[in-house]
């Protein structure tokens, strides 16, 4: 929802830039193994033999919107396996709350409340 509501804001601004999102999918990282102890830790351990990709695999959807051709603002990569948990990067759809301009509004208002950072505008930028 940040991703597409920045974008939205970037263009409004005049910005060239765009905003696009991604996720590695189901990727073998040490998030798996840091948290879980006991039977979760060796459950998390047989899912990444059986179901993850590597994490330099993982990190492939996010390389591919940062910089492929073709890529437009408030697109979402991810992996192209069943679910989605592993493969080469493609374009993906992310949930329909994620495009909804009313919540992306309030989201990033209080996100500028929260952290007071204000996005800037192509004006203030000059």
């Amino acid at each position: 929802m940040f991703a597409v509501e920045l974008d939205r804001r970037l263009r409004a601004a005049g910005f060239p830039t765009i905003s696009v999102f991604a996720h590695p999918g189901y990727s073998a990282t040490n998030l798996q193994s840091t948290g879980p102890t006991g039977i979760a830790k060796a459950a998390m351990a047989i899912s990444n033999l059986l179901l993850a990709q590597s994490a330099e695999r993982g990190a492939l959807p996010t390389l591919y919107a940062a910089t492929a051709p073709g890529v437009q603002g408030s697109e979402y990569y991810g992996p192209d396996g069943p679910g989605e948990f592993r493969g080469l990067p493609r374009k993906v759809e992310a949930i329909p709350p994620a495009y909804d301009e009313e919540n992306g509004r309030r989201l990033w208002e209080a996100s500028e409340e929260l952290t007071g950072v204000r996005f800037l505008s192509g004006a203030d930028v000059g």
